[in-house]
């Protein structure tokens, strides 16, 4: 019975090896920024009020089976949010000036499959990966009583350097940068087509912290 339940043991510690070898899951937080311009021609009030919205918080997570070799297959989503308040001066048609306090939040999410590039199964500490998602990457945002919301095909590329604590957990920086373009939005249930000069840039570029969990 005791030899059982040695060979059990050993079998099992065998299994979780192998199994530790095949799944990474990768979280990480940061920051991001926005990299479309801001338009030309608006007040100073309007360009702090844009530029509040340029930049903010960005979380992603992304789970990948590894193949034989260094390559790994899986998905990914991210999450990017941004708010901005200000009061600002705005003329009618009749030239009457006006003021008002304005609240805008922003929500970019990405999702969809990627793959991967990186040397998690050396026996070294320091880890590096490259990894690169395609999917659809969404717009929300609300401003007062007024809701846009947008999609389309977008991008997602990272290049992180970490550092084995142990032999199954790994942390460290990562750059990110994500791309997507709206060509359209639907405000309040109305859908509004852009000109090719006005299409919503959804560039950003990021810096975080990722961990990496391998089971």
């Amino acid at each position: 019975m005791t030899k059982k339940l040695t060979l059990l043991g050993m079998l099992s510690i065998s299994l979780f090896s192998f199994a530790q070898q095949k799944f990474s899951i990768i979280p990480s937080i940061g920051y991001a920024w926005r990299t479309a311009e801001i338009p030309k021609g608006i007040s100073s009030e309007q360009k702090d009020y844009i530029k509040g919205l340029k930049s903010g918080i960005n979380f992603d997570i992304s789970a990948y089976y590894h193949l034989k070799n260094e390559f790994a297959i899986g998905l990914k989503y991210s999450n990017y949010s941004a708010s901005s308040n200000a009061r600002i001066t705005f003329q009618d048609v009749n030239g009457n000036f006006y003021s008002g306090n304005i609240n805008t939040k922003d929500h970019i999410t990405f999702f969809g499959p990627s793959v991967m590039y990186s040397n998690y199964n050396e026996e070294i500490k320091h880890k590096l990966f490259v990894d690169l998602g395609l999917g659809v990457i969404s717009y929300v945002t609300k401003t007062g009583t007024v809701k846009g919301t947008g999609s389309n095909l977008g991008m997602e590329a990272n290049f992180g350097y970490q550092y084995a604590l142990a032999k199954n957990f790994f942390i460290g920086p990562k750059v990110g940068f994500t791309a997507g373009t709206l060509t359209k939005m639907k405000f309040n249930g109305q859908v509004v087509d852009f000109e090719d000069n006005q299409r919503e840039g959804l560039h950003r570029v990021s810096l975080s912290a990722a961990a990496t969990f391998r089971f």
